[in-house]
């Protein structure tokens, strides 16, 4: 594919070098290692050697002056990262006439989009795993406890999972700035988007599931579970619903299927202590949702490919 690493260098170059990242990566850095450093404290005093997925806990636990895990964290900046990559992908270089004179060389169109998605796509998996790796040097120096081979595989795993989250707001940025014309109508439309996914579908999902199955407190466990089963399906339309999930099954192995309410209820009710789940039965579990995250980004740039391959430029 003629032009393709050319393309891929200058725009890494660009996104690594640029104001905009680098505040990004700052403010992504420091809320990271706040968050770290406040959950190291709490586990130090907290925990004791019969304490399963120690080290996990400095990525699941939520206490002390901060009220968010280190999940929440990456699954709110993340989006904010793809969509500062991509929203003016192509639309800035059409508004100042360098996609024609790149055109004009002999570079094909698919190697511009596909050029700037990788790019945007490795500048996303270096802050994840860069900040991955921060925290938990961090956090190993303040605990003092390793993580086992088990919890570096459930690392991992969540280090794919957050670039293949990145990947899709990245994937939605390029289409909006290939459908419209102008930077700030694209970034507009991929932050509303954004909002309403990220914080109002939760709200949307479960209204829908009262309306459609009404629960009280006099409700059976069978219909509290079918209700909150109806509220998870819709809410899983969010790609936020879905990374949640997913990194819920592997770095809280304990809590089991996310969408198993009926049987964590029995469970805890009849007094009886959950045994944490095998790699291999978290993988299982997340299988659809893996599935379905890896879809919505493909159908994204599978759109967002077409369009721009069809797309008339002109130099003037």
């Amino acid at each position: 594919m003629s032009g393709l690493m050319t393309v891929f260098r200058k725009e890494l170059t660009d996104n690594l070098s640029s104001k905009r990242f680098l505040i990004l990566l700052t403010l992504i850095y420091f809320a990271g290692i706040a968050t770290i450093y406040v959950v190291a404290q709490s586990i130090r005093s907290s925990v004791d050697a019969n304490t399963e997925f120690i080290f996990l806990r400095l990525f699941t636990t939520a206490g002390g002056d901060s009220p968010f895990s280190f999940p929440f964290f990456m699954s709110m900046f993340i989006p904010i990262v793809g969509i500062a990559l991509g929203f003016d992908a192509i639309n800035s270089e059409r508004s100042s006439r360098n996609l024609s004179r790149v055109l004009a060389q002999p570079i094909y169109r698919d190697a511009v989009i596909n050029g700037k998605f990788l790019a945007g796509l490795t500048t996303i998996a270096i802050l994840v795993i860069s900040l991955v790796a921060v925290v938990s040097g961090m956090g190993l120096r303040m605990i003092g406890i390793p993580p086992g081979a088990e919890e570096i595989l459930r690392l991992f795993g969540f280090i794919v999972i957050s670039i293949l989250y990145g990947a899709f707001w990245l994937a939605l940025s390029i289409l909006f700035s290939i459908v419209f014309k102008r930077t700030a109508t694209s970034a507009l439309f991929t932050i509303a988007l954004w909002i309403l996914l990220f914080f109002f579908m939760p709200f949307i999902a479960n209204s829908i599931g009262n309306a459609m199955i009404p629960v009280n407190q006099n409700s059976t466990l069978e219909l509290a579970a079918k209700n909150d089963e109806l509220a998870r399906n819709i809410s899983r339309i969010s790609p936020s619903t879905l990374y949640g999930e997913t990194v819920q099954v592997l770095l809280y192995p304990e809590m089991g299927n996310p969408s198993a309410l009926l049987m964590m209820i029995s469970i805890y009710s009849s007094g009886l202590i959950p045994r944490p789940l095998s790699l291999l039965q978290s993988l299982i579990i997340t299988w659809p949702q893996l599935v379905s995250l890896i879809a919505l980004t493909a159908i994204c740039f599978a759109v967002s490919y077409i369009l721009f391959t069809r797309e008339e430029i002109r130099s003037t």
